[in-house]
């Protein structure tokens, strides 16, 4: 990413599009040929996860929408592809919102990603100590965040399932 972020605009946004391209084409078209052989591999666990059952049931539901959006996220996007390509969505809806999710990505990275990084490594050099501690802090929030929206959650379904 280092050599990227010296780039002209256009040429670092052209570069980490077709990264995104290809490394999202590829999850799909794996996802397209999993099923027959998947049986035998690591792959297996990952296509039963709860995790990816859930994106299948988000990519079956709402389609091409949600692989464009799936860009928007991290960890998801993945998942989302993969759902994509395992449902065998046709190439004309899967190409046009994998695309236009590639641009929002490169868009994305190629300002806000860069800048976020050199603000961090600037604050860094000023105080490294500090720049560590808060980046940690921030972590902990985030872990934290999330420890509670899925106890959070799992509660609920404790709930619903003591009511029926």
């Amino acid at each position: 990413m280092s050599m990227i972020e010296g780039l002209p605009f256009p040429v670092a946004f052209g570069i980490l599009f077709v990264i995104v391209m290809l490394r999202a084409n590829a999850t799909y078209w794996l996802g397209r040929g999993a099923e027959t052989g998947a049986e035998r591999t690591r792959l297996a666990k990952m296509l039963a996860s709860p995790k990816f059952r859930r994106a299948q049931d988000v990519v079956a539901r709402w389609g091409a929408p949600i692989v464009t959006v799936s860009f928007l996220t991290v960890g998801v996007q993945t998942l989302i592809n993969l759902a994509a390509g395992v449902a065998r969505m046709p190439l004309r809806r899967y190409l046009p919102a994998v695309t236009l999710g590639s641009i929002i990505w490169a868009l994305l990275y190629a300002t806000v990603g860069f800048v976020t990084l050199a603000a961090w490594l600037k604050l860094y050099a000023l105080s490294p100590i500090a720049t560590i501690a808060g980046t940690a802090l921030l972590l902990a929030a985030l872990a934290g965040f999330i420890w509670w929206q899925l106890r959070h959650r799992s509660a609920a379904r404790g709930t619903a399932t003591v009511s029926r």
